[in-house]
């Protein structure tokens, strides 16, 4: 793959009339050469009669003005802090490009590189106007909205007592409005689910908490991983890596991600021609690692908030004057989960079960997942990170994703400059979307875990307490009843796929550990996570015994 062409932190290029590829169009106006360009660009609108936000983006969009000047047109008429800041390059590695990012409100949007500073500006404001345009626009700022004024979100959350004055009415707001792409997505998943459970209705029980990876490309939409469950083991930890530590939905989704991950690495190393063009994946001749084809995009569904820092109330908001210590190490700090109940890692009860199995928060998984590459370690000695590129949540009692939004963007924003090249912050975009529940699907079985990919003939059923798969389960791996999903059996996939590609160096690996330790940008990238999080004063990274890790096959 290309870096300039396909990944996240590359430079952007806009469509143009006919879909040809254009750059934006460069001011005709020169700064003093005593002003810097955005200082420039501040003065030159300063005493300009203040134009409303709708008007600001439909100029862009006719591309009658450029991405640079927008993004300062719309923070004066909006009234939000706006720089344009120098950054590096991916990895602090040095390349031919100059690399910038939009601070709007002091969150630092998507890095943009250019192969001199003014591209690498321009290609700032375009990937800061993709994720700020259309929150104005659900909020009516860009559909013929006035003058507004919007608050950035500032990085620490506070409650605030009913009396005091109401938020600014521009603040942003979160309606569930219908977008038909999104529509697609929700119903893609409702409709594969249904099917599923059609199948095995006695499982309808296991419904209550959903979570689904789809894939979206020029065919359309693909559900191809889908996982239930409210638990992680109350099992001890074992050395062989057959229990399931956690079986929370979107976890186990993921894990299922990562079979079909690993089905479409078989599909691309099989040398054979039409089986590799079914393969998602594409090859970068320079480095040889994988990444998804240029028209495959991922997409998270999940009918529930994940557990911890996520369900930070609606009504909480930013102030970090009057921060009380307790709310940062109850709602915004790391949470842990044990046997399915949350808990800060602040909290002495973490202290108190140490002979439990303990596992990081739901949301916490997804933050590190969104910088690290939903593809996991193993993963990574064949191909690129893995991002989604939006989260969709069906969650009917959730009025607004805002705690989603703090979590798993603005906890890590500024450390995409610290990490190794490939990985950085992926800002997703989390929106509000319809259930998926039906009547029919009960809550009765809430301890049973259901998992799926594409290419499973059926589903398999996991007792999450114990992180096995029940007697009763349509699919069982034989009589340990060791789930698909468990560590050894990743592990045997791994190693079928290193010998498809011939990779003798990782054949040879003697444990799953040792395995996952050679994916050495990968380790250095997540101890760069773990650092920068208790460095901001979330809490340390909660880790399972490497005891678990130290088995073969």
């Amino acid at each position: 793959m290309s870096r300039n062409e396909s990944h996240p932190c590359a430079p952007i290029t806009t469509n143009g009339v006919g879909g040809q590829m254009q750059h934006n169009k460069v001011s005709p106006f020169v700064p003093p050469a005593n002003a810097t360009s955005e200082k420039f660009a501040r003065d030159r609108y300063a005493n300009k009669p203040k134009v409303g936000a709708s008007e600001l983006i439909a100029r862009y969009k006719r591309g009658q003005t450029n991405a640079v000047s927008a993004l300062h047109q719309l923070s004066q008429t909006l009234g939000f802090q706006l720089d344009l800041k120098e950054t590096v390059t991916t990895g602090n590695v040095t390349t031919l490009y100059f690399a910038y990012c939009a601070v709007i409100d002091g969150v630092e949007y998507k890095t943009g590189m250019g192969i001199n500073k003014k591209d690498a500006k321009a290609n700032a404001a375009v990937l800061a106007l993709q994720d700020l345009i259309p929150i104005l626009e659900n909020q009516g700022l860009g559909h013929g909205g006035g003058v507004g004024r919007i608050s950035g979100p500032p990085p620490l959350p506070v409650k605030e007592p009913a009396a005091l004055e109401p938020a600014p009415s521009g603040m942003l707001s979160h309606e569930r409005k219908k977008n038909p792409l999104e529509e697609q997505i929700r119903n893609a998943v409702k409709e594969s689910f249904a099917k599923l459970l059609e199948m095995c209705p006695e499982f309808s029980g296991c419904g209550s908490t959903v979570a689904a990876f789809v894939t979206q490309s020029t065919s359309g939409y693909e559900v191809v991983a889908i996982g239930t469950g409210s638990y992680n083991t109350k099992e001890s930890i074992t050395p062989n890596g057959r229990i399931l530590n956690d079986s929370h939905a979107v976890v186990t989704a993921r894990r299922s991600l990562l079979r079909y991950l690993y089905r479409h690495l078989l599909l691309f190393f099989s040398k054979t021609t039409h089986l590799q063009e079914k393969s998602i994946f594409q090859q970068d001749e320079k480095t040889k690692l994988l990444s998804l084809k240029s028209d495959v995009t991922l997409h998270l569904y999940i009918n529930q908030l994940p557990k911890g820092a996520a369900q930070i109330p609606p009504h909480m908001r930013l102030s970090p004057l009057s921060m009380a210590a307790w709310e940062v190490n109850n709602q915004m700090s790391l949470h842990v989960t044990i046997e399915g109940k949350v808990f800060s890692v602040f909290s002495s009860t973490v202290e108190q079960v140490a002979s439990k199995v303990v596992s990081m928060s739901s949301t916490d998984k997804i933050t590190q997942w969104q910088v690290l590459g939903f593809q996991g370690a193993l993963l990574t000695h064949f191909m690129e990170p893995v991002y989604v590129t939006s989260i969709l949540i069906g969650d009917e009692s959730c009025s607004n994703p805002r705690g989603m939004e703090i979590a798993v963007n603005q906890r890590v924003d500024g450390i995409t400059t610290k990490l190794p090249m490939y990985y950085c912050v992926h800002r997703p975009r989390i929106t509000l979307v319809g259930s998926i529940s039906s009547p029919g699907w009960r809550c009765a079985q809430r301890a049973l875990s259901i998992n799926w990919s594409q290419g499973d003939v059926s589903l398999e059923v996991v007792n999450g307490l114990d992180g096995k798969a029940i007697e009763e389960s349509p699919f069982k791996s034989g009589p340990a009843m060791a789930s698909r999903l468990c560590k050894a059996a990743m592990l045997s996939r791994f190693n079928l796929v290193a010998k498809e590609a011939q990779r003798e160096d990782l054949v040879s690996a003697t444990s799953y550990r040792e395995a996952k330790m050679m994916a050495t940008p990968y380790q250095e990238a997540k101890s760069v996570l773990k650092s920068y999080l208790a460095q901001q004063g979330f809490g340390s990274w909660v880790e399972k015994p490497s005891v678990s890790e130290h088995f073969s096959m």
